[in-house]
């Protein structure tokens, strides 16, 4: 079941449970607008590459619309569509003033250098920023992006509708920026690890934990989660997996991909299958990196006791 089908059909489960009218349920489930834009750029070999870019827009009933971008080679309609419909969910069950969108490139961030990814990041940002804005939608950091992206794109936006350091969200603290947004989403996965965990009279203290994802999201947990006493057993994320049954060193590890740009050759921990770490032994699974991670195949081997889903729909809701 691919992301936006996983999506469309949780939504109808819930609009069931709710009683939504069918006319209701139908509108909801059409993105106010979807978006899709050609990104081509000189590299630094001074050759031509092209790249698909897109916006969905998925609800501004109750107020701009607000999500992520991401750079992944995965990036397509479906999947942007359905992390839309998510924002608009997420930003309503929470009770903030924002519809949702979402939007991304389909390319590889670690096979491009940073001028590239500058380059790629002002081409996008001129064929939608007519379609953005602080009171229309906000983008922010997803997989792949960071504070430097919201900075390229805040300075492209500028440059068509003035200074605007609300256009984004996630930029660097200089330009406007949020103390602590840096680790927030990691941050809330503890918070929220912690409440489960709590009603099944446990702490994160002495549990063990594997950790899918070590972007911005799962190293933040994985950090705190460390300094709370949890023994962070298994690492993964694009680069490769690491595994170490006595607890691994988290703030040499992050430190280690920081140099390295990589999970390999870490001296703290041993290499292991990638793919192996969804069903590895260890009391808490966190996945925060793609969604439909968890499904049919995989998920009668899954070990682990609790599951934390920091990715959004790590879960595919198909059954056997």
């Amino acid at each position: 079941m691919n992301a936006l089908a996983a999506t469309n059909r949780n939504f109808r489960h819930a609009a069931r449970i709710l009683g939504l009218d069918s006319k209701v349920e139908k509108s909801l489930l059409i993105p106010f607008r979807e978006i899709k834009v050609e990104c081509t750029i000189p590299k630094d070999d001074g050759t031509l590459v092209s790249y698909v870019g897109f916006r969905v827009q998925h609800d501004n009933a109750r107020g701009p619309m607000k999500g992520g971008i991401r750079y992944h080679p995965e990036v397509d309609p479906d999947e942007v569509n359905a992390l839309a419909q998510l924002m608009t969910w997420k930003s309503a069950v929470a009770d903030i003033p924002y519809g949702g969108a979402k939007g991304g490139i389909g390319c590889n961030p670690g096979d491009l250098s940073k001028s590239e990814l500058e380059r790629l990041t002002r081409v996008f940002t001129q064929k939608i920023h007519d379609l953005i804005g602080v009171h229309t939608d906000v983008p922010a950091p997803d997989m792949g992006t960071n504070a430097q992206t919201m900075a390229w794109i805040l300075d492209e936006y500028s440059k068509f509708h003035g200074h605007s350091p609300a256009v984004v969200t996630g930029k660097p603290i200089d330009l406007g920026g949020s103390l602590g947004r840096e680790a927030a989403t990691g941050r809330g996965v503890v918070f929220a690890t912690e409440a489960l965990l709590a009603e099944h009279g446990k702490s994160i203290k002495g549990l063990t934990f594997a950790v899918q994802g070590f972007g911005n999201v799962g190293s933040w947990a994985a950090k705190i989660i460390h300094e709370r006493g949890g023994k962070v057993v298994a690492v993964s994320d694009i680069t490769g997996a690491v595994k170490n049954p006595n607890g691994i060193d988290i703030p040499e590890l992050i430190r280690h991909k920081e140099s390295t740009g990589s999970l390999k050759n870490f001296q703290g921990a041993d290499s292991m299958d990638a793919n192996e770490l969804l069903v590895h032994e260890c009391d808490v699974l966190i996945p925060c990196a793609l969604g439909g991670v968890l499904n049919r195949e995989n998920a009668a081997d899954v070990k682990a006791k609790f599951i934390i889903e920091a990715a959004n729909h790590p879960t595919d809701p198909g059954r056997r």
